[in-house]
């Protein structure tokens, strides 16, 4: 049974950092592009962050950039984001996925985590 399995998230105050984790379980995303989404109640699920296969090429969402980095370890098939100087609106579930290719559609992913709350104060 494939399986991604995020932990990280929690509550935190403005300007803080935490430190996503999801460890993948039941085949290898070796080739496979991997990322972040994240959704807060009665909005759609929006793109946050991927990576490449290789992890030489990473994308971001706007909202993001220059706070947010994602990175990967192949050798535990595990994908991370780390979220510095964090705002009231990144407050969210966030979602560990994967898929043939990266995409700011969520459709587009083939597997997905159960996510892990964030929550920013102010």
């Amino acid at each position: 049974q494939v399986q991604l399995a995020e932990s990280g998230g929690g509550l935190v105050h403005t300007g803080d950092s935490l430190r996503l984790s999801c460890a993948a379980s039941g085949r290898t995303f070796f080739n496979d592009f991997m990322g972040w989404f994240r959704q807060t109640p009665g909005k759609e699920r929006d793109f946050v962050a991927a990576i490449s296969p290789s992890g030489f090429s990473t994308y971001y969402a706007d909202s993001v950039k220059g706070r947010f980095t994602i990175s990967r370890d192949r050798a535990k098939n595990a994908v991370y984001l780390q979220m510095n100087s964090l705002k009231s609106e990144d407050t969210a579930v966030y979602y560990c996925t994967a898929g043939p290719r990266t995409s700011k559609d969520s459709s587009d992913y083939n597997y997905w985590g159960q996510g892990t709350q964030v929550t920013v104060s102010p």
